[in-house]
């Protein structure tokens, strides 16, 4: 991709509506552009803030068309918009970050393993199945699936629109696998080895299309059933392990020619690290940008994809937990938002989203502190404390 510059008011288009869109386009009409969002879900969170809200499938032929000839850029805020529809744009002089092979790469965990091994990135030992290549148990292209994958259990992913522990299915023998990609509907799904990591990292880092790039300090993240429900930063690591790290995403960012915000899921095993997935867009564990850093995720979203000069990535305080705010906690009723409000060091997040259901991400907060493990406590004690009995 040819660096280009893209300045306001030009029009930014966005491929998705959730909330990391919501954000995004916050912090790019805050810089004077105008938004358009594309997700065929007339209540998304992101179309509420947009000047225009397409509410169309992402490969419709009429906004296809109408992308083409009012934005000067689009963007996305998920891994799964079709490429075909990216390519198509591109084709048309749009400009497009990131651009449509990344994605390809990003939205198929098949494609993704064999992109990070093909480059020589630490990945854990996994397996395909994929009937597509014969039937049955395939190690693909890699030749990585062997009965030795099975000791200590794996877990079967579907190879796309898995997400936040949907797709996925964790098995203990030859039998359980079979079994768990017929539950899956018998499409192409990776099988990974289960880990005994030690830490679960993420890094986000960022990169314009002449190579200029930023990272933000490493994130330690908890998950609960497959959805990430804490982060703290600064992660408790060495300074080597996280300066390694970081200089993995960037890597990686540089290896797939990545313009935009990029996440990278790690894990922490032996002292090594292993690279978990990866995400063409801001994260979920970036989040905490929002309140303790100088850029926020979002607007260096905005920064990369526009061709403009990237912001300073400083934290703006010592510590901060963020957690996430589940449709769970609305089980008894609007939750008891005073709590959060109340306190001084914590910050609220809502999405805008109507419907609070189980294991939905409805919302954050996060809290900031001195002390790391006094922010986690008290980001807990406050979730806790908004369910109302």
């Amino acid at each position: 991709m040819s660096p280009r510059t893209v300045l306001p008011p030009a029009t930014i288009g966005m491929m998705g509506g959730g909330q990391l869109g919501r954000y995004a386009l916050l912090a790019a009409r805050q810089m004077g552009y105008r938004t358009v969002v594309v997700d065929p879900d007339r209540s998304a969170p992101a179309g509420a803030v947009a000047d225009d809200h397409l509410a169309t499938a992402y490969d419709d032929p009429v906004t296809l068309q109408r992308l083409s000839l009012d934005c000067d850029v689009v963007t996305t805020e998920f891994e799964n918009p079709p490429a075909a529809a990216l390519e198509h744009l591109a084709e048309r002089g749009v400009l497009v970050a990131p651009g449509p092979a990344a994605i390809r790469i990003a939205q198929d965990r098949i494609a993704e393993k064999g992109f990070l091994a093909d480059n020589g990135f630490p990945i854990g030992p996994y397996g395909v199945l994929d009937d597509r290549q014969g039937g049955g148990l395939d190690g693909g292209p890699h030749d990585r699936f062997d009965t030795g994958l099975l000791d200590g259990g794996v877990v079967v992913k579907t190879a796309r629109l898995g997400y936040d522990g949907k797709g996925q299915r964790r098995a203990s023998d030859l039998a359980d696998v079979h079994a768990a990609w017929a539950e899956l509907g018998g499409v192409p799904c990776v099988v990974e080895s289960l880990l005994d990591f030690e830490t679960e990292l993420s890094v986000v880092v960022a990169r314009t299309a002449d190579g200029r790039s930023e990272s933000w300090p490493v994130a330690e993240n908890r998950h609960v059933a497959g959805i990430l429900d804490l982060s703290v930063v600064p992660a408790a690591i060495d300074a080597a392990l996280a300066d390694r790290a970081v200089g993995l995403a960037l890597a990686i960012a540089d290896a797939l020619a990545f313009v935009g915000v990029l996440a990278v899921e790690m894990f922490v095993v032996d002292g090594e690290l292993l690279v978990n997935e990866l995400a063409p867009r801001p994260h979920n564990s970036g989040h905490w940008t929002l309140d303790a850093s100088m850029t926020s995720q979002f607007e260096q979203q905005i920064r990369a994809v526009c061709g403009l000069g990237l912001g300073r990535t400083s934290m703006t305080a010592d510590s901060i937990a963020m957690v996430n705010l589940l449709g769970d906690v609305w089980a008894g009723g609007e939750p008891a938002w005073e709590v959060v409000l109340g306190e001084p060091r914590a910050k609220l997040h809502l999405y805008g989203k109507h419907q609070p259901r189980t294991g939905r991400k409805m919302g954050h907060l996060t809290v900031t502190s001195e002390v790391a493990t006094e922010a986690i406590d008290r980001a807990l004690r406050l979730r806790a404390a908004l369910a109302r009995q």
